[in-house]
Formats: structure tokens, C-alpha cells, sequence
């Protein structure tokens, strides 16, 4: 893209650390937390272009927003905010991955059957002002005058500045498929590649199957592969469980040996490939993903260990999850999904206080 504008790309977005209790302080503000594809807009005019957290062009990929936001935005302005796709049970990450295709006419016919919204929540530069250094508060507030009229897709984040309002929005959210809360400083200015801002996520347990692993790029375990029995006995993929430090890595490759498929005996996941479960709805390599190895070791699914995630999607971990321990007292098949916890289903018009008829769920 080139262009005049007082903040141009690459711009690398503030960060936010993580933290277990949501914070408190006179100058604070809340916000949801949302799960999509976090992405930088810069309109110069007629031109517009999307980018990515890695500072990766998003533009292509979502063509029914480009024409929303040349409708909305200022002329000349620089927004931070969130894509996302609303599916029917809230919002829908795997449809967003389906979205970086290398064809067009994929694009296009996905654009139309599940169409993105832009959430805005902060503004960087409004036509000659660059905002970086001018506080969170007052960027805010011109935020919400320029889009606060917007029309659907393009939305601005509710904010708060009452703790107790957050709480519930922490609770209540999650129905709608949000991650959680953030808190920002009123006075704090955008700090490009810093964790300036705090982020409270869900965090829950659940006793899982151990069904196989990949292998770490430097050599041992780099990550469990994680399952969960249906009503039907089956046993479905759910996520991945990572993180492990270098000793623990090695530690897992003896640990887990006993454990090998040994040739010819059946498996789950190799009976029914189609079922993966990973945290990605194929291993296919995408844009984005060439050249990862998705390979991966069978075990024979007898072992359970315990793990903390965040955030339940359909029927896998949204995330890659935590190690706790292993639980030797579980038997394997009492590892099912009726441990977890279901969120109440919330409608996400509600979040915005009107009929917003892109981020309506029909239940």
C-alpha cells in the first residue's frame, strides 16, 4: 500500500500478558476479549489494506470487508481491531482459517456463505494525527465518534470502566465463543510490540486421552496429541498439549515408548482420518503453514493426564493447552466430554446493544 498516512505498515499491534484475576484501578478500562484474526486497517482514500498481527496482508482474503470499511471508515485513518466470523454458535475461528486460501474463487464463495466482521478497538491515526503517543482514553473517544454510527460488518467494542461490569462480561460472554477480558490503561499510549495491556482468560481442567504426539523440531515430544470419548465410544481428537521445556521433551520420548502402537494394531485415529481434532479443521498446509511437519507418532490410548484450557470450540480445545499431570488413577474411557464445561449460549447482538444483524446468533 502506498500512502501518506501518519502511521503506515508495517505496524506491529500492542500485546497484551496474561494474567489469572482480572485487575482492578481507577483508570482502567475493560473490553472483551475476541477470538479472530487480530488485524491493523489502513485507509488512505480508496485504498485499503488489512494486516495481520505478523504483519502478514489479510486484504485478499476478506473482500466483502474492504468494501464494508470503504464505507465506514474516515478517509484517511488508521484502525486496530479484530476479524471475525460469526457461525451459529457463536464465533467461529475454523471458518476464519478456511479464509486464507491461495484461491480466489474459494474466497469469494466463502465471502458470501460466511461473511466477516470488523471489530474495532482502538485508532492509531485519524487523518494528519498520529494518536500512538496520545492516551488510550482520549483515542477512545474519537474512536467512538468516527465509527460509533457504523453499519454491520464494521462494529466498535464496548468498553467499561466498572470492574463489576467486566466480571460479568467474563462470565457471560463466553456463550458468544469470546476469550475472555482485557484491561487497558486510560493513560496509556499504543506501544507498538509491547504487553502493555492485561488479558484474563478462561482457564479449566479436563482429564484427557494421550493418543499420540509430535515430535520437536530439536528433537524429543513437542506435543501430546489429546482425546475425548463421544456418547459413542469414539474416541475424537480435542487439541494438543505443549510447552514443554527442553529436559521435559527428552523426558517423554522414554516415558512414552511402553506406550508405542505396535505395527498392525488398530488405532482411532488412524481407522478414520477424516476425524482430526487438532485445533484446525485439516492438516492440510495452508498459506501459512507450509513447510510444518504435521506428522505424528500413534500410542496405544491408554494413558490420561490432566490439562488446563481456555476455551472450548464445537468439540476441540480452541488452544493448545497446558500440562498439569498425569492421572494414573483415571481410566481412559471415563475421559469423555460430558466433564466439560458448556457455556450458556449468549447472543452477540446483545454485546453491542442493538439488533446488529452480523454478529446475530440464531439459536
Amino acid at each position: 500500500m502506498t500512502s501518506v498516512l501518519p502511521v503506515n505498515p508495517p505496524v506491529a499491534p500492542m500485546l497484551a500478558k496474561l494474567a489469572r484475576e482480572l485487575p482492578a484501578g481507577d483508570d482502567l478500562l475493560y473490553e472483551p476479549k475476541w477470538d479472530g484474526f487480530r488485524c491493523i486497517v489502513f485507509r488512505d482514500g480508496d485504498q485499503i489494506s488489512l494486516e495481520s498481527r505478523n504483519e502478514r496482508p489479510l486484504t485478499r482474503y476478506f473482500p466483502e470487508l474492504v468494501d464494508a470499511l470503504r464505507g465506514e471508515l474516515p478517509e484517511r485513518c488508521v484502525v486496530d481491531g479484530e476479524v471475525v466470523i460469526v457461525g451459529r454458535h457463536g464465533l467461529d475461528f475454523d471458518a476464519l482459517l478456511q479464509r486464507v486460501h491461495p484461491a480466489a474463487s474459494r474466497i469469494n464463495k466463502l465471502a458470501k456463505e460466511t461473511p466477516a466482521s470488523f471489530v474495532a478497538f482502538d485508532l492509531l491515526s485519524d487523518g494528519d494525527a498520529d494518536l500512538r503517543d496520545t492516551p488510550f482514553g482520549e483515542r477512545r473517544r474519537r474512536l467512538v465518534d468516527l465509527l460509533g454510527p457504523a453499519r454491520p460488518p464494521v462494529y466498535v467494542t464496548p468498553a467499561t470502566a466498572d470492574p463489576d461490569q467486566a466480571k460479568d462480561w467474563f462470565s457471560r460472554f463466553e456463550g458468544a465463543g469470546l476469550d475472555g477480558v482485557v484491561a487497558k490503561s486510560a493513560a496509556g499510549l499504543y506501544l507498538e510490540d509491547k504487553r502493555a495491556m492485561v488479558k484474563v482468560k478462561h482457564d479449566r481442567t479436563a482429564d484427557c486421552v494421550v493418543g499420540g504426539y509430535r515430535e520437536h523440531k530439536a528433537g524429543g515430544v513437542g506435543s501430546l496429541l489429546l482425546g475425548l470419548f463421544d456418547a459413542d465410544g469414539f474416541l475424537h481428537r480435542v487439541g494438543v498439549c505443549s510447552s514443554f521445556n527442553v529436559a521435559h521433551r527428552a523426558e517423554l520420548v522414554d516415558e512414552l515408548a511402553p506406550l508405542l502402537l505396535p505395527s498392525g494394531q488398530p488405532h482411532p485415529w488412524l481407522a478414520d482420518p477424516a476425524d482430526r481434532g487438532d485445533g484446525s479443521p485439516s492438516d492440510a498446509p495452508n498459506r501459512w503453514s507450509q513447510g510444518r511437519d504435521t506428522s505424528w507418532t500413534p500410542l496405544v490410548p491408554s494413558r490420561v493426564c490432566e490439562v488446563a484450557y481456555d476455551h472450548l470450540q464445537g468439540d476441540r480445545f480452541r488452544h493448545a493447552t497446558q500440562f498439569r499431570r498425569w492421572r494414573p488413577d483415571r481410566d481412559p474411557s471415563s475421559c469423555t466430554y460430558d466433564q466439560l464445561d458448556t457455556p450458556v449460549p449468549y447472543e452477540l447482538h446483545q454485546i453491542f446493544g442493538h439488533p446488529a444483524t452480523m454478529l446475530h446468533i440464531s439459536m
